[in-house]
Formats: structure tokens, sequence, C-alpha cells
């Protein structure tokens, strides 16, 4: 019998650890329940993935400076050329495969800076290749947000219709996909991929009593606020400095996580703001490191979703300085809805009352998250379970198809 063939597809090993890990969720569960499959990659940082996880990967542009702002002629021409390029690269990749999945990621949302030729571009070819060549392409536990802008929105509107497969990591997620006008009767909502993930041991290393991570961010708000970006970034980095300088005269020492690569220069700077010994930086490789970190903290306060993630997952109070309806969705789901702070308009003072208020209720927060992840645990055996249901129908039934 002829081993399945599997594309993963997305903006993988490009510095972004929550999407790594929404990756080695998936190659998880495929190891675990499709052994015998082959799998690659069609992906941002091909050589990243391969030396990180294994498997055979491609690059998803051809044109290798595709992420850098074209100012000259010759750049400018270059991107035009990749575009069409890779309208036929993406259909040859496409078809050598019976299934394509995306795993996780907020690939139908523009919830920060995006433009329409960048990934809802790749996406839009990914699926309608799907379409063309009957390999089946699936959208799994994706993050969704109604979309202002009208190309982008055109083009992850046709992406998701001309999926075979869609779930949601939550309920406004498959909301925003049919207020877009895509038909979602037949898409079930999942937590994140990055809940299957294992979970650190009680015996990881244990961190200096009272320490609190930091989950940094460079944010500038999103697709919407361009006008205001420098004044986004500038009053969400003087409200987190302020509150690190209270931590610190406090004597609570505080360990600064990342969540990609772009995020390291918000370290640097609240370094060089707070020069203390209390105030360290840690390099985390993959969602593990974030997690053992955070495990080993009294609590955390986190903006980016992913980092949320490995706080709820740990059991560890999390105060989430939220960009998007997503996290505050999420905080929601796992019982810390009150402990929500905008990103965009952080208040120092105010933060800080809530993470003391954080701090007060850690047992009963530590209970409840104990319980929601539980929960979620069984909710994504589900998931699992019915993408082998769906997309491989030598082993269940026939695939549903979306509409």
């Amino acid at each position: 019998m002829t081993a399945v063939r599997i594309g993963l597809f997305g903006l993988l090993g490009s510095g972004n650890l929550g999407n790594d890990g929404s990756l080695e969720a998936v190659l998880g569960y495929l190891r675990a329940e499709h052994p015998d499959a082959e799998v690659d990659a069609l992906c941002g940082g091909p050589e990243a993935v391969t030396a990180k996880f294994g498997i055979p990967a491609t690059r998803l542009h051809w044109n290798r400076a595709e992420y850098r702002t074209a100012s000259r002629a010759g750049a400018v021409a270059s991107k035009g050329l990749g575009k069409l390029v890779d309208v036929f690269r993406t259909a040859a990749w496409v078809r050598r495969h019976d299934v394509v999945i995306v795993p996780g990621m907020g690939v139908l949302e523009a919830t920060l800076p995006l433009r329409p030729w960048g990934f809802p571009y790749s996406l839009f070819l990914l699926c309608a290749s799907g379409r063309l060549t009957g390999t089946r392409v699936a959208l799994v536990s994706v993050g969704a947000a109604e979309i202002r802008n009208r190309p982008t929105r055109a083009l992850v509107r046709w992406a998701a219709r001309m999926a075979a497969y869609r779930s949601y990591r939550d309920g406004q997620s498959r909301d925003a996909m049919r207020a877009m006008g895509v038909d979602t009767a037949h898409d079930e909502v999942y937590p994140d991929l990055a809940f299957s993930l294992p979970t650190p041991k009680s015996g990881a290393p244990t961190g200096t009593p009272g320490t609190v991570c930091l989950g940094v961010m460079d944010f500038h708000g999103g697709n919407d606020d361009r006008a205001r970006a420098d004044e986004i970034y500038s009053r969400y980095l003087d409200g987190t400095i302020k509150f690190v300088r209270t931590l610190v005269e406090e004597g609570r020492p505080v360990r600064l996580l990342t969540g990609d690569t772009c995020d390291e220069a918000v370290v640097a700077a609240i370094l060089d703001a707070v020069d203390s010994p209390l105030v360290t930086a840690a390099q985390p490789a993959s969602l593990a490191d974030l997690m053992n970190e955070m495990a080993a903290a009294d609590s955390v306060v986190a903006v980016r979703y992913h980092n949320l993630i490995c706080a709820l997952k740990t059991g560890t109070p999390v105060l989430a300085l939220c960009y998007a309806a997503k996290s505050e969705a999420l905080m929601d789901r796992m019982g810390l809805g009150t402990y929500c702070h905008p990103a965009r308009e952080v208040d120092a003072d105010r933060l800080l009352e809530q993470f003391r208020d954080l701090e007060k209720h850690a047992t009963e927060l530590r209970q409840t998250l104990a319980e929601r992840n539980r929960v979620a645990a069984e909710q994504l055996t589900e998931q699992f379970t019915d993408l082998t249901t769906t997309l491989f129908p030598a082993n269940a039934h026939a695939p549903r198809k979306a509409s």
C-alpha cells in the first residue's frame, strides 16, 4: 500500500515560536496515528524546519527577499515575478500530496500588520491549488478575525471557502468567518493545538522565589493602526518599563521572555532602561523552553498569544496584555477573563493593581487552570480523531467537503 503523502504549510521555521509549536503538535499527532506517512513542508524557514523537526522542507516563496521592503525598480519587479512563479511552484508542490495541513496559527486574521500580497496571497494559492488538483487542504484549529481591508478580506474568504476542512481555535474565529461570508455550518471549534504539547513535569528547574515572567512583544498595533504605530509602541514600552521598575523596587526578580526573534529589541530596551541584576532575559528556542521558564515562576504577564498559552498550560497564573480579541477569548475560556489589560493603552498603575489581585488569588486560579487544561486535552483528542476521520478515508470515512 502506498504511503499517504502529507504536506504541512505556513510561516514555519521563521522565528515565531507559536507557529513552530503548532507544527510540533501536528507532527506529534501524525507520528502517533500515521507513522508510515511521508511528511514534508512548504514554509518560511525550510532549513530551520528540517534541522529542528527532521522533515524535508521547501521555501515558501521563490523570491528570497519576499519580506524585505522593495523600493528600487529591480526589487519591485523581482517581487512581481515571484508572485507569478509562486503560482506554479505552489500548485506543483500541492499536487504531490494527498493531504495538506495548515497547522494552527492565525492564518485567517490580520490582527498584526499584514499586506494582501503576503501570506493571504500564499494561502489563497494553496487552497486554490488544492481545489484544482483534488488535494485535500485542512485548516486545523486556526485563528480568524473579521478583516476590513478589502483585498485581504477577499483572499482570506476565498481561501477558506476552498479548504476541504476547517476548524477554529475559538468560537469568535468561526463567527468571524461566518461574518465574512464563509459557510461554517460544519466547522468545529477546538482549543489551540499548542495545548496538546507535553507539559513540563513538576521536576522543572526551580526559579528564584517570587520570580515574575514577562513575555514581551515588538508591538506596534495591527493593520488598522499603521498611522499611530509608533505611538502605540512607545506607550506599550513605557508602561512595561514602569511595571518592571516597580517590581524590581519591591525586590522581585523579573525574567524577560520572547516569542519571536523580532521581540529581542524590546528585551534590549527594557534591560537598558532598568539596569538591575534582578532583571534577566531568557533565550527560548521553543514553546517547551517557554513552558519550563513559566512553570518555575510565581506568575506571568504576557502579550503574545502563545506565551499566554504556555503560561495557562503550565497552570501558572497569568495576566494578559491583549492586542486582539483572541487573547481575551483565550483567557475567558481558561477562567482568567478578569485578568486582561489592553496592550494599546498600557496603564502601569492599573496593570500593577490587576497583577496584585492575580497573585492574591493564585491558589484558586491554579486549581481552575488544572481543570480547564484537562478539558482542553480531551477536546484536542477529539480534534485529532476528527482529522483522521475526515482527511484519511482509507482509515475511516470519506472526507467531508466544505462548501
